[in-house]
């Protein structure tokens, strides 16, 4: 499926479809409607909900009105936006919400500042999505408190700040990375000058003028959209229902824990009541390819775990009989699922199988536990996974094929280096 798909101009989703029919049919037994089951209904309606929403957002000016007023709050700091997002998803994950909750609402603004400030739009997508997973494991978070039932159940010592901290620390080492490797270094030499004055005639808002300090050369960034308003005009309407319709988004799924694709499009709707001549072609803004893509591979990820091909290959690494490598392979089998599947779900399978040996000691039970949650959540990235598929489906100014292919290529990396070094970090230590 990859290779077909990476050599071919075809949507992976479509090659994977086929597959999960082929396979499931001929080899695994399943009828049409036990497959079709596993198609992510819930992912589909976040990612179309979310993206429809910010299309109309985005064409009324909304979001243009957002990005000018972060970064007067800011003081002009263009290096601080990426770490802001950081930070914001951080603590919204680790107060309760969901990391595709916190990643939904906060990845398309975090883009339009990447367009509108001509900074790494892969940097600004992958912080946002290191800092939802930083703050994923707090005592109180959706992550942190199923992943301590299942220890608790599973009769081990567990330690909820040491697991918090691992977690945080880890992922802050990697976006510290990831800001330096994708142009940090030049952001800090940049600031947005001042906002335009307001303007009694209503034309189009100056360009905002970026200064390289150290330098003597001015870069002129692109224009506000037609429908932005800088601070000091007049808001319209259609933005003070937008606005409304955002926080209504955040506190829906952060507060009330409603499903956000489902808020999102009720939102979408009301705008489009309101105003339909705004929101006539936003419908098409929808990255229906990248739906196709994530809904094909994971249906076939189903089909997979159905088969029992997946737990397997669990159980056969918990009966090698040499720990540590045991551990390594264990944190590899999660971060390999859970990047098509639910990190929840990868969790809960995996720590259990990691019983055995955990309780002969060998091992160091909390440095496990914690290098099992860090690699199944790691690979979030992944473009399959809900918060991947919504930074792919809400980037901006990109070619979208090759922004999916960064992503791919980055969390591939992940995949085959997160693991290990959650490893040599969290357990080696300990075994020596």
């Amino acid at each position: 499926m990859f290779v077909v798909a990476t050599a071919l101009p075809i949507n992976m989703g479509t090659v994977a479809f086929a597959m999960a029919f082929l396979v499931g049919t001929v080899f695994v037994g399943m009828k049409a409607e036990q497959i079709i089951a596993g198609f992510p209904g819930d992912l589909f309606i976040t990612l179309v909900g979310i993206t429809y929403l910010f299309a109309i957002a985005q064409k009324n000016g909304t979001i243009d009105f957002l990005v000018h007023f972060a970064v007067r709050a800011v003081r002009g700091r263009i290096a601080a936006i990426p770490w802001v997002m950081f930070a914001v998803a951080a603590v919204l994950t680790a107060v309760g919400a969901v990391s595709p909750a916190a990643v939904a609402i906060l990845a398309p603004v975090a883009l339009q500042f990447a367009r509108q400030y001509d900074i790494s739009p892969l940097m600004m997508g992958l912080l946002v999505i290191h800092g939802a997973q930083g703050g994923g494991f707090s005592p109180i978070s959706i992550y942190g408190g199923i992943t301590n039932q299942v220890v608790a159940r599973s009769g081990l010592p567990g330690d909820e700040t040491a697991l918090f901290l691992a977690s945080l620390i880890y992922n802050l080492v990697v976006s510290v990375g990831l800001f330096f490797v994708f142009g940090g270094t030049k952001l800090l030499a940049r600031r947005a000058q001042g906002e335009p004055e307001p303007d009694p005639d209503p034309a189009p808002s100056a360009p905002l003028q970026v200064r390289d300090e150290g330098t003597t050369a001015d870069a002129t960034l692109t224009p506000p959209a037609p429908g932005a308003v800088a601070p000091g005009h007049r808001v319209t309407v259609e933005q003070i229902v937008t606005l409304i319709g955002l926080a209504a988004l955040a506190i829906g799924a952060l507060a009330f824990n409603l499903n956000v694709g489902l808020v999102a499009m009720t939102v979408a709707v009301v705008l489009a009541l309101i105003s339909p001549n705004e929101q006539k072609n936003s419908v098409n803004k929808v990255s229906w390819s990248t739906v196709l893509l994530v809904g094909g591979v994971i249906t076939y990820v189903g089909v997979l775990q159905r088969s029992g091909a997946i737990d397997a290959v669990g159980q056969g690494v918990s009966g090698i009989g040499v720990p540590l490598l045991s551990a390594l392979l264990l944190c590899y089998i999660g971060a390999v699922v859970s990047a098509f599947a639910s990190s929840v779900g990868v969790i809960g399978a995996t720590i259990p199988l990691a019983v055995p040996f955990l309780l002969q000691g060998e091992v160091g039970a909390v440095g496990m536990i914690a290098a099992l949650a860090i690699s199944a959540t790691i690979v979030d990235v992944s473009p399959f996974s809900t918060n991947g598929a919504l930074v792919v489906a809400n980037a901006q100014g990109v070619d979208r094929d090759v922004f999916f292919r960064q992503f791919l290529i980055y969390s591939i990396l992940v995949v085959l280096i997160g693991p290990a070094l959650a490893w040599l970090a969290l357990i080696v230590p300990g075994w020596l």
